[in-house]
């Protein structure tokens, strides 16, 4: 008896994928699989692709308009974005995106400072600029809590406008910080290893002062409005997660990833207490990170070795409330540095390995689409088995790319619905330095061969 053929992953998400072709409708699939969800987190599989990017921003417009999003929460410094969320509300005196965007000055600038996340800007303030009297507009925030000496500065201004002899007392307290002249790692390293005292203690007596007096600060002389107390406890929170952090970061990469990617899904539970206190209503957000922080790492070789992430702590928060996305490329080109605190470079995206999602995708020979193994058990079937990932940073070398750059994953558990692109290009900083303008030359220079 002749036997049935076998269906190769490739050709089972062939007949399953929805291609992306930039009409108006192309991710109406993926919105009917989403549903009423309150979490969706957007990945992306490099810190520097243009097409990652407005996709990302393409679907949050979406999200906003038709789903009811009003928060839009960032893997980007608490501060700044503050600032960009004051811009977009009307409440700020900068007078473009690019003057809100200024707040973006610590590497890499460009994951922030770059030309859709501008054009997406502008677009939010004009969009809440139109909405309705009594409508709520919608926000943009930062989760991440590289922002030591700048949450600092920000719980200072707060307290010397509500409270001056309160903002006394948390100067003498984040004096501890002051030797270190804002250089954050120094700091870890001589608490670390006992070259001098810890701030562990004030940074935390700081936040719990300012909580115990939140209903007083929050409405005193009604001059203050309520969100800007939330803004400054928030960066007092972050002022103790940070101290914490960066002691940890010398201990060993698992435990200060695990402190990062928690401070971010608690800071993504804060908004949302928040704002469901504030709005009266379910607020929805949509959060934008890497996908190695979106993308559930119990899918993943990182899981593996125990480490968790945002994606992972969402879903066990907040369940089928919480849809994640991730995208993927081939090959192209990408903005990254060659080293922490270099200048961005346009640099090659070889094409994916052989035994890659990315090299399955690419067999498929459709240029841009996405599946929903969430919604479809044969895709979810075809995607399951671990295969190689790729992961770019901020950091790309190439030449090290599969021990640097790929790990395992199940991709089907680890997203629900992934985005394939096949060819992209690198996203354009609104700086962009001559190293970048010129490019990285080919492999083959100078032979030409």
């Amino acid at each position: 008896m002749p036997q049935a053929p076998v269906t190769s992953p490739g050709e089972v998400i062939r007949d399953r994928l929805h291609p992306l072709t930039g009409h108006a409708g192309d991710y109406d699939a993926l919105l009917d699989a989403l549903g009423g969800a309150r979490v969706v987190c957007i990945g992306e599989a490099t810190h520097g692709t243009h097409e990652f990017y407005r996709e990302r921003a393409a679907l949050t417009r979406r999200l906003i308009e038709e789903k009811g999003f009003t928060v839009v929460a960032a893997e980007a410094d608490w501060p700044a974005a503050y600032e960009v969320n004051r811009y977009v509300r009307g409440a700020s005196p900068a007078a473009s995106a690019d003057e809100a965007l200024a707040g973006f000055k610590r590497f890499p600038t460009w994951m922030w400072r770059n030309t859709v996340v501008l054009e997406f800007v502008e677009w939010l303030r004009r969009r809440n600029a139109q909405l309705p009297a009594g409508r709520t507009k919608a926000g943009f925030y930062g989760l991440d809590l590289y922002s030591l000496f700048t949450s600092i500065e920000a719980v200072l201004r707060y307290l010397d406008d509500v409270d001056p002899e309160a903002a006394a007392r948390a100067r003498y307290r984040y004096a501890c910080f002051d030797q270190y002249g804002e250089d954050s790692q120094a700091y870890g390293y001589a608490a670390t290893f006992g070259l001098s005292e810890s701030c562990e203690r004030r940074a935390i007596e700081q936040l719990v002062e300012l909580r115990r007096q939140a209903g007083e600060l929050a409405q005193r002389d009604g001059r203050i409005p309520e969100d800007e107390y939330f803004y400054a406890e928030q960066n007092a929170r972050l002022v103790a997660d940070a101290e914490e952090y960066y002691r940890t970061m010398f201990g060993g990469r698992v435990s200060s990833w695990n402190l990062r990617d928690r401070h971010m899904a608690e800071t993504v539970d804060a908004l949302l207490a928040h704002f469901d206190r504030t709005g009266g209503g379910r607020t929805r957000i949509v959060i934008w990170e890497h996908n190695s922080h979106v993308g559930d790492a119990r899918a993943t070789q990182m899981g593996e070795q125990g480490e968790w992430n945002v994606g992972q702590l969402v879903r066990e928060r907040y369940g089928s409330d919480a849809f994640l996305v991730g995208f993927s490329t081939h090959h192209g080109t990408v903005t990254a540095a060659s080293a922490w605190d270099e200048p961005a470079e346009r640099k090659r995206v070889r094409p994916g390995l052989e035994g890659s999602y990315e090299a399955l995708f690419h067999g498929i020979e459709i240029p841009s689409f996405y599946v929903v193994p969430a919604a479809d058990e044969a895709a979810a079937e075809a995607l399951r088995p671990a295969q190689l990932e790729r992961a770019i940073g901020v950091i790309y070398l190439p030449r090290t790319e599969r021990v640097s750059h790929y790990f395992q994953a199940s991709l089907a558990r680890q997203f629900d619905a992934p985005i394939h692109l096949d060819e992209t290009r690198a996203l354009e900083p609104l700086e962009a330095a001559p190293a970048w303008r010129a490019g990285e030359p080919p492999e083959t220079f100078p032979f030409g061969m």
